[in-house]
């Protein structure tokens, strides 16, 4: 039972989930996803595990988001902007063995817990 957050210390929504897990006193792991960019296929099992389309995970306001013309691409197209521009990947995303939420709100993650 490991706990893993997708993290990105300039997001607020980020920090306040990080601190929840540092409140919680259980054990994770954290990956600044911009530094450690996840493959396609982590990215897959991250759609997996939180049961949402990619559609899901792409963060839609994100100026490369429109610069890229993604509005209407597919599931592919998505997964390969997301690796490419890992940016684009919606944040924090917080594991625990095969499930995983989405830190927004930051509560959420208590799920997990």
């Amino acid at each position: 039972m490991s706990l893993t957050i997708w993290h990105n210390p300039r997001c607020s929504k980020s920090r306040q989930t990080l601190a929840i897990l540092e409140e919680s006193g259980q054990p994770f792991t954290i990956r600044k996803y911009l530094e450690d960019a996840p493959s396609r296929a982590e990215i897959a099992a991250a759609r997996d595990a939180l049961g949402l389309p990619v559609s899901g995970l792409v963060r839609k306001g994100e100026k490369v988001f429109k610069e890229l013309g993604l509005k209407d691409a597919g599931e592919d197209a998505l997964l390969d902007a997301m690796v490419a521009h890992p940016i684009l990947i919606e944040r924090p995303i917080v594991f625990k063995d095969d499930k995983a939420v989405i830190g927004r709100p930051p509560e959420a993650v208590r799920e997990l817990l």
